[in-house]
Order: C-alpha cells, then sequence, then structure tokens
C-alpha cells in the first residue's frame, strides 16, 4: 500500500481525530496538571502516552473500522489504567490523569462520530475546571520535627508558629505521627495553603510503624 491508497482508505480522518486527540490532552496536561505538580516526567509520559495508545488502540481495530469489538479498547484501556511504575509509587493526583489521558485517548481512536468527540471534549474540560479551580485543593507533606515539647495539645499555636516560621509555608493543619522519644523526634503531617507542588514534596516516606496518629 503507497502513501496515497493509506490516506484514500480512511487514514486522513484519522490523522485529524489524532491531531484532536493530542491537542485535547495536551492542553489538559500543560494547562491544568503541570500549573500545579510542575512535574516534567509526568508532562513527558503523559504526551507520549497519548500518542502510543491513539495509534495502538487503531490499528489494534484495524484500517477498517468494523473490523474490531469495544473489547480491544476497553482491554488496553484497563491494562494502561492500572498500570504502576516500577522506579517510584504514582501519586494519586497522577494517577487521576493518566486514567484521563489513557480513557481520551482510546475514546478518540475508536469514535466514529466527530460530533460525540467535541462533546466528551468539552465535557471533559469542564469537568477538569471546576475541580482543579473551583475545589481547593489541600496539599501537605511529612516533616520530621525536632521540638517535640510542642506537640501537647496546648502548645499548638506555638507548635504551628514554629514550623511556619521555619517552613515559610501558611500551614492549616498539624497532624502528630510516631514519636521517638529516644532521638527526641516526631514525624508531622502538615496541611498547607500553596497552589504549586514540587518533586521534593513528594521524595520523603516513613516507615508505616512511624507514621501513627496519636
Amino acid at each position: 500500500m503507497n502513501i496515497l491508497e493509506l490516506f484514500s482508505n480512511g487514514f486522513s480522518e484519522t490523522l485529524i481525530r489524532f491531531l484532536i486527540c493530542l491537542v485535547i490532552n495536551w492542553g489538559i496536561i500543560d494547562r491544568f496538571y503541570y500549573r500545579k505538580s510542575n512535574r516534567r516526567d509526568f508532562y513527558f509520559t503523559f504526551v507520549l502516552m497519548t500518542v502510543a495508545i491513539f495509534f495502538l488502540v487503531y490499528f489494534m481495530m484495524g484500517m477498517e473500522r468494523g473490523k474490531a469489538t469495544m473489547g480491544v479498547g476497553l482491554g488496553l484501556f484497563g491494562i494502561f489504567s492500572i498500570m504502576r511504575y516500577r522506579t517510584d509509587t504514582m501519586p494519586v493526583r497522577e494517577m487521576t490523569y493518566l486514567f484521563l489521558i489513557v480513557c481520551l485517548s482510546v475514546v478518540h481512536a475508536m469514535a466514529e462520530d466527530f460530533g460525540d468527540l467535541i462533546v466528551v471534549d468539552i465535557l471533559t474540560i469542564i469537568s477538569i475546571w471546576i475541580c482543579e479551580l473551583k475545589l481547593k485543593i489541600e496539599h501537605s507533606k511529612l516533616i520530621q520535627y525536632d521540638r517535640i515539647e510542642l506537640i501537647k495539645p496546648e502548645k499548638r499555636d506555638e507548635l504551628l508558629a514554629d514550623l511556619e516560621s521555619r517552613t515559610g509555608l501558611k500551614i492549616t493543619k498539624i497532624d502528630v505521627g510516631g514519636i521517638d522519644f529516644l532521638k527526641d523526634s516526631v514525624v508531622l503531617k502538615v496541611y498547607y495553603d500553596n497552589s504549586v507542588t514540587t518533586d521534593v514534596d513528594k521524595q520523603f516516606t516513613v516507615r508505616k510503624s512511624q507514621w501513627r496518629e496519636v
């Protein structure tokens, strides 16, 4: 099959749907996800996942739209949506966006009506906009704290002031975790008001035995 025959068999329409899919997914990743997370690694992953999943679903279905069933798309959708990276545990927000990117890529690869695609894209963007911009997201991080004497309930205001002074964050809530009296340290989970998180926020981890609410 030469290039002219390829385009005459409807591949040009597929390219249009792919461009729509790429633009929509890129807009979601760039304007919604990346503005709050600043994680370039997942930005890179989500964009390339869009390309890979779209063409994988399309060619597994065959050049003729009627050769495959919805089982192909749903099977791939299930595989990619539960995928976990071996090098690092994917946070819930990133898993949600991965699920969304996979869903839209499969839908754009399998849909036959451009009108349906437009409706799906508009509803998806509106839903993300409501969740990201209208619902307040409470960010948190774990801190290994050395002034163990301040974790008493009557000294909560002093603890809050010390943490805000040392971290520069506007802290809204503090949870006390595991306490180590031998090392005079305690694990705190602080919730703060901030619109931007970084990779560093997700690097500090503790054992389950260390994080016990008291």
